[in-house]
């Protein structure tokens, strides 16, 4: 079992059930978040073992190896894809909707390290410091900000802000986690500004809040 998987599945289902579940909550959003779960799931097995030289067509018995590796990259993008399809139109109030547990599910995956024992960093300044923790806590302060922003602003905004939070701390903490590669810091860095965009736009725009 992928502990670090499982905690932050549970970390991401216990927010998104709160909102779910109260008066005027997205309809259909857990319903969305697991079939986003799964394409995103499905979506960086395959990135990674393409990534390793292994053929998902030959071998397709390993792509239920999650633990043989995910690539975050192909997972995010295949959950925003996901998202955007199933959203229907109804884009602004799902992105705040979805916002506050998707900070708080990466926020469980990097607190899923306690069950590893490597929450500690790399580098002569990091490596006595649980790198992973910090991550946590950061997501979990972007997680609060999101919740408090969605009571007031639009619901792209929120989810814009969301984006771009997620990505800065990866950005920041990427360079000091334990890794082989030292992660797609092109990417995160693409996702802050990519989340800064939508943001704007969604305040330019002026995108209809969402509903209570």
């Amino acid at each position: 079992m992928e502990f670090t998987l499982l905690f932050a599945a549970i970390a991401g289902v216990a927010p998104m059930w709160l909102l779910a579940s109260r008066p005027g909550g997205f309809s259909g959003l857990a319903d969305r978040a697991l079939g986003a779960t799964i394409a995103g799931l499905f979506a960086g097995r395959l990135v990674a073992m393409i990534g390793v030289g292994i053929n998902p067509f030959t071998a397709p018995g390993d792509i239920l190896i999650v633990r043989g590796g995910v690539s975050t990259v192909g997972a995010t993008a295949a959950v925003l894809v996901y998202l955007a399809w199933t959203g229907r139109g109804r884009w602004d109030a799902l992105a705040a909707a979805i916002s506050v547990p998707a900070l708080v599910g990466l926020a469980g995956w990097h607190a899923g390290c306690l069950f590893r024992s490597a929450c500690r960093g790399t580098g002569a300044m990091w490596s006595g410091h649980p790198i992973e923790l910090y991550a946590a806590g950061l997501l979990l302060v972007g997680a609060a900000v999101a919740h408090r922003l969605a009571a007031r602003v639009q619901g792209l905004v929120v989810g814009g802000f969301a984006l771009a939070w997620a990505a800065g701390v990866r950005l920041l903490t990427e360079p000091f986690r334990p890794s082989l590669t030292g992660g797609p810091k092109w990417a995160y860095a693409c996702g802050v500004i990519a989340g800064l965009a939508v943001a704007l736009v969604a305040v330019q725009r002026g995108a209809p809040a969402r509903p209570d």
